[in-house]
């Protein structure tokens, strides 16, 4: 006879799962596998279109219009800010990646942060040239 209370020996002394005991376990592992499934289909859904989402739309800092039209349009607005003595079209430190650099009279966190870190897309980076006068 086996230990187990589920299981009966058969008349070859193998144990054999009782099927009228088993009853609400059957249930119980058929709604479990049901769950499962569901969550895996669920699962798929999402990653299916979570995928697709990305891949039809533009990052939502991509660059819409050339940066020298950028520049042009928003030179004024910032060098109308106290301690901005020029800006450019410049390159990132990888030196691939096109940037807009606004020059500053000196070191100032608080200046600094009244540049905005992004305009239209294009990067802006900000370094400290001192005071800029024309040559006599």
């Amino acid at each position: 006879m086996s230990p187990n209370p589920l299981i009966r020996d058969n008349e070859n002394g193998c144990g054999r799962l009782s099927h009228r005991r088993l009853g609400p376990l059957r249930r119980l592992v058929r709604v479990g596998a049901a769950i499962a499934m569901a969550m895996a289909g669920a699962l798929c859904l999402g990653l299916i279109f979570g995928c697709s989402h990305n891949m039809t739309r533009h990052p939502a800092s991509a660059p819409l219009r050339d940066i020298n039209a950028v520049l042009a349009d928003h030179d004024k607005e910032l060098l109308a800010i106290s301690g901005v003595v020029g800006v450019y079209v410049g390159l990132l430190s990888d030196r691939k990646t096109p940037c807009l650099k606004v020059m500053l009279a000196r070191k100032d966190p608080s200046l600094k942060r009244r540049i905005p870190r992004e305009i239209e897309g294009h990067p802006v980076v900000t370094e400290v040239t001192g005071e800029i006068r024309p040559l006599k």
